[in-house]
């Protein structure tokens, strides 16, 4: 029998500082993330946006082993609260090693249907939340994590980013564009051992996934054609995160690492 990777590692990132920005809720893959770096040794700390979510992403912090875990507000669209934020977390912290980026936003009506509608305040708008802020982040984070001698990032992608996927539309060109600032970033910033890495997802049956048109077909067609024949969780993206976070994964840098039972890797 395969053991589970839990049982096969153990502290990968033992007392690494991890700030995990985008968690919502239990099924979201940041959560899995902040889950499996506490579990190998890393102290956490969660962002949230808005008073209406504060109080679940408090409770799942409290579930965490390495406490206390801050809990500090954050949008990425208000760079003086980006600021606060990011410094709240190396003060508490003592330092960041880690950022995980698992922010993405479109709105309802430029998912779906046809991208040749995307209007232009929802094309800024998605591409501002769901890639600019990789930017900005790292530009925040960098400080700490030169004083620290080096550090991971890794943020979120899909395959939408390499290929159209109809009713992913706006965010499939987001993602296209946070691949790019991965490749830059990891440029910029591998003079101080900052490493930038983005992690291509299968579908994930996330809450978030409910709001993209035809997610469940997505989903079911991508595990009849993967080489794996089935479909991934979240708990499986958050072990290759987990890798990319470690020194095992040292040597990498500027990589978009797919994490969906080979689907990327079929023609049709």
């Amino acid at each position: 029998m395969i053991k589970h990777p839990e049982e096969l590692v153990s502290g990968l990132v033992d007392g690494k500082r991890a700030l995990v920005v985008g968690v919502a809720n239990k099924r979201s893959i940041a959560w899995a993330i902040a889950r499996r770096l506490d579990a190998e040794g890393a102290r956490v700390a969660l962002t949230f946006q808005g008073e209406r979510v504060l109080d679940d992403v408090s409770k799942l912090a409290a579930s965490l082993t390495n406490g206390p875990v801050p809990v500090v507000p954050m949008d990425v669209q208000d760079e003086a609260q980006m600021d606060a934020a990011v410094a709240s977390v190396a003060e508490s912290l003592g330092g960041i090693d880690i950022l995980v980026h698992a922010v993405a936003f479109a709105r309802a009506d430029d998912l779906g249907g046809r991208f040749i509608g995307t209007s232009s305040e929802g094309f800024h708008l998605a591409l501002d939340i769901s890639a600019f802020s990789l930017a900005a982040l790292a530009q925040r984070v960098e400080p700490h994590m030169q004083a620290a001698g080096g550090g991971s990032i890794v943020t979120l992608s899909y395959m939408a980013a390499e290929r159209a996927v109809p009713g992913y539309n706006v965010m499939g060109v987001a993602k296209s564009t946070l691949e790019s600032i991965v490749r830059y970033l990891a440029w910029d910033m591998g003079e101080h051992a900052v490493r930038v890495n983005a992690l291509s997802a299968g579908p994930v049956r996330t809450l978030a996934a409910r709001g993209i048109p035809g997610f469940g077909d997505m989903a079911e067609m991508a595990a009849k054609k993967s080489p794996l024949r089935r479909e991934i969780d979240a708990d499986e993206v958050a072990d290759a995160a987990l890798f990319l976070c470690s020194s095992l994964a040292r040597a990498v840098t500027g990589e978009t690492l797919h994490v969906d039972a080979g689907y990327h890797a079929m023609g049709l």
